[in-house]
């Protein structure tokens, strides 16, 4: 195969790039562009050798695009114009000017690429800017597949859902080739590559402990016996133990949060989905981890609200919980042992792109399919 010549747009800290590296191919990344300064630090130091435009994409000509005479566009535009907790202004929100701006260029390309991956959130699907996207698409003659794929597809103990598009010029249709597909040939719902377990109807909504009902914890007990995902100790920094306080959550923070806290053991297959707020904010950024396996977690929580902050405390701190490291968590997004980051970038800093990034063993098994 000829070495592709590649785009990266909005490539952050380079997980599309590790992906293209982890899928095997002879590829060449013309351009890397991000306006994120910690994000380009990052890049700058894992790929020193590749060309990185610290600039906007709508500041860059047409003529500057067509000069670079890419095979393959890799992107993952802002997802914060798309996400469910958001605001949702979709196309009205001034951060997705440059991904229609790209749009705009797509079809007044001297050479339309081969290939297209783009990478978005859980919300993207159904938006007016996926609407013109799939037009764009079609009018250009790229055939395409789209899929909403979690980590857990690949085997990897973490939640994190995400659209995915990607097409080819190409008469023949892109196929899934992850777990549990949904059988699909409409363009317009994306396939889903990680079913939904059957609910109970009965006690739903009674609450055992902590704040699951009998439906959460029998989730979790599913999602933990699914032998084919991996368990969450198989990424775990064998050297956190050293420097292990840093990263143990506060009496204070614990007395707050310990209801909402979504905590895992090294033994589950499970975790939920990493964002740029964890080690900062509490509710639905990331899991914590127990570290204490002597503690049963149901022990701890059962009649705590009758007890006094002090005995709270001392009961909450049994269990040892804390955060995992940006290591752990570049683990779990499938970043290989030589990533690393720039020493004087705080660990704050770093959970943020984290969690503006995505998952590299997905994204490089989509290629893969891609490329086939």
């Amino acid at each position: 195969m000829e070495t592709l010549r590649v785009l990266e747009l909005y490539s952050g800290i380079g997980g599309m790039h590790y992906a293209l590296k982890e899928c095997g191919i002879p590829f060449q990344v013309v351009a890397a562009i991000d306006i994120n300064p910690t994000a380009n630090q990052v890049y700058r130091l894992n790929f020193p050798n590749t060309p990185l435009w610290n600039k906007t994409i709508e500041g860059i000509t047409l003529d500057d695009f067509n000069k670079l005479s890419f095979d393959m566009i890799l992107m993952s535009p802002p997802c914060q114009p798309f996400t469910r907790i958001g605001l949702q202004r979709d196309t009205a929100d001034p951060r997705t000017k440059s991904f229609l701006y790209i749009l705009d260029i797509l079809p007044r390309l001297c050479k339309r690429p081969h290939f297209i991956l783009l990478e978005n959130v859980k919300g993207f699907e159904s938006s007016s800017a996926r609407e013109y996207l799939v037009k764009t698409l079609m009018e250009c003659g790229y055939t395409f597949q789209e899929l909403m794929v979690s980590p857990t597809s690949v085997g990897i103990p973490n939640s994190r859902l995400r659209y995915f598009l990607i097409a080819k010029l190409s008469e023949k249709k892109v196929l899934d080739a992850f777990s549990h597909p949904a059988e699909s040939d409409s363009p317009e719902k994306p396939t889903v590559s990680s079913p939904c377990q059957p609910e109970e109807e009965i006690q739903r909504h009674h609450v055992l402990y902590k704040l699951d009902t009998a439906l959460d914890v029998q989730r979790k007990t599913n999602q933990n016996s699914d032998l084919s995902v991996r368990q969450i100790q198989d990424f775990l920094d064998p050297h956190t133990d050293t420097n292990m306080g840093q990263f143990l959550l506060p009496p204070k923070m614990l007395l707050r949060y310990a209801l909402i806290l979504d905590i895992v053991r090294p033994t589950c297959r499970r975790s939920v989905c990493f964002t740029k707020g964890y080690g900062r904010y509490v509710e639905g950024t990331g899991s914590v981890l127990q570290c204490c396996m002597e503690t049963e977690m149901e022990c701890v929580f059962r009649g705590l609200d009758q007890c006094s902050e002090e005995e709270k405390v001392q009961r909450l701190m049994t269990l040892k919980l804390r955060y995992f490291t940006p290591r752990e968590v570049a683990n779990l997004m499938g970043f290989p042992q030589s990533f690393s980051f720039p020493e004087h970038i705080s660990a704050k800093q770093q959970y943020k792109v984290m969690g503006n990034s995505l998952n590299v063993v997905v994204v490089a098994r989509l290629l893969q399919l891609l490329l086939s």
